[in-house]
């Protein structure tokens, strides 16, 4: 008798607190889902389906671009796999796509971990842990990554939530980003410099409607709450909103409005991706962080909604 076929991200891992509801996937360690009641947070993917667009992925060991997939370590020259064969970039590391093994699990909670075994474009051992949380203050989400190698190792984490609207258009968002500074890129989506953003278009430190606008940008400069997190508010014109909270090693936020996704995805949802560095930070070493063998770091973000 043949089995029912898996799906294609793997076990679904679900957890619950009240009325809130998330599901992560064993590949990717993917945030699948979360739900508040009858109200959809994330945008996720459905159970049958590939993750288009990054979406909910986990982002190690590095988040965003590697132009042409090259970088220089400790005197050598590394050439990663090109995984953006358009735009000739490595993208969004190397664990998206892999099977995490399940650590834990409780009726509110579950981690997963995986490894990133040495090769010839990252030679470097790291173990990676992601733990998701739901209490009272909504979603909470931990990613760890230990150096278990011998030398030290370029490192940088994000991740791809896509934050769901209530209307489900990105036009219709008012969006609040407390960042003073924007990335420039080129048609590659690689830096090319920096822009301050008052007096522009991206200056979202006061709430602003989306409107037309195309956003796959990356800010910085970010400015705390007197608790330590950053901010970040999407507010629907029925009242409904949510925001993403990020802790103190995420320096970098990405707004993406998903403009180059297929219909019928596009401009469906707003990505909010926390992010420890910018794109091209393996060659410009702009907020990469040096792990050393036995160090660890953690990037904390989470969701509430109302």
């Amino acid at each position: 008798m043949a089995s029912d076929p898996r799906p294609p991200s793997g076990a679904q891992h679900e957890i619950r607190h009240g009325d809130q509801v998330a599901v992560v996937t064993e590949v990717g360690a993917t945030l699948r889902r979360y739900d508040v009641g009858d109200r959809q947070v994330v945008q996720g993917h459905d159970v049958d389906a590939v993750p288009d667009g990054s979406r909910g992925q986990v982002l190690v060991p590095w988040p965003n671009r590697v132009a042409d997939g090259r970088y220089s370590w400790s005197g050598k020259d590394l050439q990663l796999p090109l995984t953006e064969v358009p735009k000739h970039n490595a993208i969004h590391g190397l664990v998206r796509w892999q099977g995490w093994a399940l650590v834990d699990r409780d009726d509110a909670s579950v981690s997963l971990s995986a490894t990133v075994w040495p090769t010839p474009g990252y030679p470097f051992l790291l173990a990676v842990s992601a733990t998701y949380r739901l209490d009272d203050e909504g979603l909470s989400v931990e990613l760890r990554s230990r150096n278990g190698g011998a030398d030290a190792a370029p490192y940088g984490v994000g991740q791809h939530p896509y934050l769901a609207t209530a209307a489900g258009r990105a036009d219709d968002v008012t969006l609040t980003v407390p960042a003073g500074t924007r990335l420039l890129v080129d048609d590659r989506g690689n830096p090319v410099g920096r822009e301050d953003v008052a007096g522009t278009e991206y200056d979202f430190r006061s709430p602003r409607r989306i409107g037309e606008q195309v956003l796959d940008t990356a800010f910085t400069d970010l400015l705390a709450d007197e608790d330590g997190w950053v901010r970040v508010r999407l507010d629907d014109a029925d009242g409904s909103g949510v925001e993403l909270r990020a802790g103190s090693t995420t320096r970098w936020l990405q707004a993406f409005t998903g403009d180059t996704l297929a219909a019928p995805r596009r401009r469906t949802a707003v990505a909010v991706e926390p992010m420890s560095c910018p794109p091209g930070a393996f060659a410009s070493g702009d907020d990469l962080v040096t792990l050393e063998p036995g160090d660890e770091h953690l990037l904390a973000w989470g969701l509430r909604a109302w």
